[in-house]
């Protein structure tokens, strides 16, 4: 891919079960949106498509709009609506 831009993304409860891990590297196009790791996220594993509009989205330790702008090096956080004890 060229001018591609490699991000983190930390996958927190339903998003780790799907993955079977905590965290995964990708790459992107440049000028890609926060929301486009979100979206590779449900196209890989469309059961989670109904957790896509209850998904907050995180870029470097802040909650951001699904159209945020994504650099190189940047992690991402997509964290899904938890209830807990």
């Amino acid at each position: 891919m060229s001018n591609a831009i490699t991000v983190n993304v930390k996958l927190f409860a339903i998003y780790q079960e799907a993955y079977g891990k905590p965290e995964v590297q990708w790459q992107f196009p440049e000028a890609s949106t926060v929301g486009a790791v979100r979206d590779r996220a449900l196209a890989e594993h469309p059961k989670l498509e109904p957790w896509r509009d209850r998904t907050r989205l995180g870029l470097n330790l802040q909650f951001v709009a699904d159209d945020t702008p994504l650099h190189d090096g940047d992690e991402v956080v997509l964290i899904p609506p938890v209830s807990g004890g």
